[in-house]
């Protein structure tokens, strides 16, 4: 590895830094690295992002050496500052003892949390440039996982229940038919999930409000100011939206609010309506089917703009 990558944070955590895709399909994630040495108190994180499915916190700590006690407290230490959702340790090999403590952790922890291990290494083919080559080694057992999400669910009312069915049914179509929108198969119990826009302060939405279901996109920074600019960038190429879907779009800046959206809505629908999930299904991919490759446009636009 230092053959390629001369320096843990100069080389392989930058390098990581500018193609976190790489990480992301090794974990089947739809990830975004933001930022290399956070400072956590006295220390520094390697790298912190985001996925862009569920907009969660991913914390990774990179080693070029066999894993070692320094690094395992290092991960821990990290995870205790930034509230990760999804904790992530990447070096050449795995000593057995630290992927035991990484599988003792996803099966002590709760479903919302998951550790990975991963081994990097790289190949060569003749003369041609090293390729990076990630290999996960300890990840979440997804059967203990699911009997703690099976107790969890025994006090859930029978509509989170069905949000949870109808989103797995929905999620499994998507997979299927347009694997690009997103790498999630995480079931959500609310009346919404996400879907990754491409940068971690703006996503794509699909819910049942009280109208009926919607597909929007969410801007969604912490930030009202940052949000109601990159509303506004946006409704300068509306044009392309209008044209789809006529007056069926809207675009509310939610005055007063931190965010803003766009949105196509559908008039009735409830999830409790089994009969027509069928239906509800269609549209949401069909609608999003249109939705996003316009929005995508926009934002290729905008950023070739900046």
């Amino acid at each position: 590895m230092r053959s390629i990558w001369k320096h843990e944070a100069h080389d392989f955590t930058l390098w990581l830094l500018e193609n976190a895709d790489v990480l992301g399909d090794a974990l089947g994630m739809d990830l975004e690295l933001t930022e290399a040495e956070r400072r956590v108190g006295g220390f520094a994180l390697d790298l912190i992002g985001t996925d862009l499915a569920t907009n969660t916190v991913v914390i990774v700590e990179n080693q070029l050496e066999q894993t070692d006690h320094s690094h395992l407290g290092q991960l821990l230490t990290y995870a205790g500052g930034t509230d990760p959702s999804t904790i992530v340790w990447c070096a050449p090999s795995f000593r057995e003892e630290h992927r035991a403590a990484l599988d003792w952790l996803n099966e002590h922890t709760d479903e919302e949390t998951r550790f990975f291990g991963v081994e990097i290494a790289a190949v060569r083919i003749d003369e041609s440039r090293p390729a990076p080559l990630f290999r996960v080694v300890a990840k979440p057992n997804d059967w203990t996982k699911q009997l703690h999400t099976e107790r969890a669910a025994v006090s859930l009312s029978p509509k989170s229940l069905a949000y949870q069915g109808f989103w797995s049914e929905l999620l499994t179509r998507i997979r299927s038919e347009h694997p690009a929108w997103t790498k999630s198969t995480a079931a959500s119990t609310q009346s919404w999930i996400t879907l990754p826009y491409g940068t971690s302060n703006i996503w794509y939405g699909m819910a049942f409000t009280i109208a009926g279901p919607r597909v929007e996109l969410y801007f969604g920074a912490s930030d009202a100011a940052v949000n109601l600019a990159e509303f506004e960038r946006f409704l300068e190429y509306r044009e392309l939206l209008d044209v789809e879907f006529g007056e069926s779009i809207k675009y509310d800046a939610l005055p007063g609010k931190k965010a803003c959206r766009i949105h196509v809505d559908r008039l009735h629908g409830d999830v409790l309506d089994v009969d027509s999930r069928a239906d509800y299904i269609d549209w949401f991919i069909s609608t999003m089917a249109k939705f996003r490759p316009i929005t995508q446009q926009i934002r290729a636009t905008l950023e070739s703009a900046s």
